[in-house]
């Protein structure tokens, strides 16, 4: 639906805008949309840290969903809507598209004459709540891990990004890394795949705006800009390089040595992604093989634990709790059973039973399957420290004793 109005200013005469609200999204009719989202005074309004935008970025609440709604001229509101869709899709880490606000009687190179609104993920947060003294501190590998698997992950897709940077992403805590998901779609350009070039435009953008990001941070913290952590970007490139040639070299195997095709696709299930075709060309008259994998997300990890278990996770968190449905399996004494029937034994005795006493101690609030992969951060390290299995229980009272010092370092 559309409407129009007279302005002056920002004053408005009430207008209709359009929407496009994707199912399983509230309809949004309830927000003042006939005035521009800086003036909004409303109850659903939420304040959360956001990181440096050049468009308006406000967020709202609708039960325990937070969305962020994002004003931005029209063309590339609209360009951004269908490139997180399609990037969607394709199963790329983006957050989820909600919907598209679109004032046809606003001018639209305006500003305000377009929005974008997307559903904000579940215990992220900015990179502001990283900073550590005048950078990341003890964060810091695990966020160029984070950000070399995001990129490499976008160009699989035949995604140039165009605008990488530290504001531009969310962060939640994985386990003992970081996972890292894009949130700005506004310069994308999809292809069936990136060339070397394509690629590599993408992270020069990349260290230029990570570097701008960390001389902001020195400049609020009234640090010294010679001090800045303007390596970040570059061992970024570094890291992202050894990932996307592991992802995509091609291996010559020899007529006895069919044995490394299973080795190399469990070497890239161990790193998270997941594997689709496999491709064996003969080379040299036929004396050896070439071995080429297509490969997906990584997703890996987290589709297991699901199709076991019917938990849901992120990546890091699943390979964590796999790690102890396998420990709790080979403790149990009785014959072995079918793989199915185990997991849900596991689920039933072990993780839900533990997750409600976590949630006794801790409170509710929170990432609970976050809580649980701390706990057992903490149990292997006693069970190390000690060189013998340490039981959930006395785990969980040394830990509660402890003040939770098991925690991944925040």
């Amino acid at each position: 639906m559309a409407g129009h109005c007279l302005l002056s200013g920002h004053n408005t005469v009430m207008a209709t805008p359009h929407l496009t609200i994707l199912p399983g999204n509230p309809d949004f009719l309830d927000l003042p949309w006939n005035e521009p989202l800086e003036t909004w005074d409303i109850p659903r309004i939420v304040e959360l840290p956001t990181g440096v935008h050049r468009h308006v970025v406000r967020f709202v609440a609708y039960g325990d969903k937070v969305y962020a709604i994002k004003e931005l001229p029209l063309r590339y509101a609209r360009h951004e809507f269908a490139s997180l869709r399609e990037l969607e899709n394709r199963a790329a880490p983006v957050v989820e598209v909600a919907g598209l606000i679109e004032r046809d009687w606003v001018d639209p190179s305006k500003e305000w004459s377009g929005a974008v609104i997307t559903r904000y993920l579940d215990f992220a947060f900015s990179y502001r709540e990283l900073i550590s003294g005048g950078g990341f501190g003890h964060r810091r590998s695990q966020l160029l891990d984070g950000f070399a698997g995001l990129l490499v992950e976008l160009h699989l897709r035949g995604c140039f990004w165009g605008d990488c940077s530290l504001s531009n992403v969310l962060y939640r805590y994985d386990a003992a890394a970081l996972d890292i998901t894009m949130v700005d779609g506004e310069t994308v350009e999809l292809h069936e795949q990136l060339s070397a070039g394509q690629r590599r435009s993408d992270l020069e953008i990349m260290v230029i705006n990570v570097a701008g990001g960390m001389a902001d941070i020195a400049a609020e913290q009234g640090g010294d800009l010679d001090d800045a952590d303007f390596t970040l970007g570059e061992e970024v490139v570094q890291r992202y390089e050894g990932l996307w040639s592991e992802l995509n070299g091609d291996w010559l195997i020899g007529p006895e040595e069919r044995y490394r095709i299973t080795e190399r696709i469990a070497r890239l299930n161990e790193l998270g992604f997941q594997v689709g075709e496999v491709a064996l060309d003969p080379v040299e008259d036929g004396r050896l093989l070439r071995l080429r994998v297509e490969v997906g997300g990584r997703t890996y990890h987290r589709h297991r634990l699901s199709h076991l278990t019917r938990i849901e996770a992120t990546e890091n968190q699943a390979r964590q709790i796999l790690a102890d449905l396998h420990y709790h399996e080979a403790k149990a004494v009785e014959s072995p059973v079918n793989k199915a029937v185990s997991a849900i034994r596991w689920r039933v005795g072990v993780f839900e039973p533990m997750l409600k006493q976590i949630d006794d101690i801790l409170g509710g609030d929170g990432d609970a399957v976050q809580k649980y992969c701390d706990f057992l951060h903490h149990r292997y390290s006693m069970s190390s420290d000690q060189e013998r299995d340490v039981s959930n229980d006395e785990a969980l009272d040394d830990w509660v004793a402890s003040c939770m010092p098991g925690q991944f370092p925040r």
